[in-house]
């Protein structure tokens, strides 16, 4: 009887948070948990915690259409996780969920999260995975090369040239050094024991030049892994991205060169923000970057 209320409790709180679960239907904003670094919960219209996400994801000074954008998809983003997780409580870790920065909310900001009030991407009636980066290095890439997405390839989610020549130079074209010792400890993290690295060969890339499958080989053996998985091993900070053009032995470290920023699937900030200087409004944007997707209005 008790799991049977509860099942019966996570069930309602879904179909409040989809707005009935009808594509245009508009419902009531939805009230939201935001879990904060110290622990502590701020219950909140969910309006006010994606400015706060704009505000954490997106740099100052931008044009507002480029944070509409961002808009439309921080909002898709959280209602689709809540829907996944059955409450209505959110993570305010970047690592966790998106970064939430309340106090960067700018009086641009506001007015770009008010000029798409309730607007979600939805494909067939349900909410889209809203991923979105920094840069894509010029050409977005697949889920399953992006971020090692284990079930099936998002049908809206495409491969399309991205204008992200107005990012810094550090980050349309980079160069990092990682230690042996380094890249052994973080292969650890996925069970393989070594205590020398040998040397890192790229064994399959895709059509926008990211690295599909590596394999690390040291003096036990060698590990292979899938590109995305190795970046987060190392650190997604400190390698940029997958879409890495060489990499070359320098005595005990070893240079990744490379472009981009971030797993490269969905919308590219940068290229938000190309598009929003060409004049796009928030919903071309989101369209550009996702296929076939609706933009639907879920409440007033």
């Amino acid at each position: 009887m008790m799991k049977l209320l509860k099942r019966s409790i996570i069930l309602l709180a879904i179909v409040i948070l989809t707005g009935c679960g009808q594509q245009g239907t508009q419902g009531e904003e939805p009230t939201i948990q935001v879990k904060l670094v110290d622990g502590q919960i701020n219950k909140i219209n969910i309006e006010e915690y994606v400015a706060g996400v704009v505000a954490g994801e997106m740099k100052k000074g931008w044009l507002k259409n480029a944070y509409a954008a961002q808009a439309i998809i921080a909002r898709t983003f959280t209602l689709k996780r809540l829907e996944e997780n059955g409450n209505n409580t959110i993570s305010a870790r970047h690592e966790e969920a998106q970064a939430y920065r309340p106090e960067n909310i700018s009086s641009e900001i506001r007015e770009a999260v008010k000029m798409t009030r309730g607007e979600v991407a939805t494909y067939q009636d349900k909410y889209i995975q809203g991923w979105f980066h920094s840069s894509a290095g010029g050409q977005t890439t697949s889920a399953k090369v992006g971020l090692a997405y284990k079930e099936a390839e998002p049908p809206y989610v495409q491969s399309v040239e991205s204008p992200d020549d107005a990012a810094p130079r550090d980050i349309q074209n980079w160069q990092v050094s990682i230690g042996r010792e380094e890249i052994a400890v973080a292969l650890e993290k996925a069970g393989e024991r070594m205590t020398q690295i040998k040397d890192i060969k790229v064994l399959k890339r895709d059509s926008t030049g990211r690295i599909i499958q590596i394999a690390v080989i040291h003096d036990q053996g060698s590990k292979e892994l899938q590109g995305a998985e190795f970046r987060t091993l190392i650190g997604p900070d400190k390698l940029k991205s997958t879409l890495i053009k060489s990499i070359e032995k320098s005595g005990d470290k070893f240079i990744f060169t490379g472009s981009g920023y971030g797993h490269g699937v969905g919308m590219s900030q940068w290229g938000a923000y190309k598009l929003a200087k060409e004049g796009k409004t928030p919903e071309e944007i989101v369209n550009y970057y996702f296929k076939d997707v609706k933009i639907v209005k879920k409440w007033d």
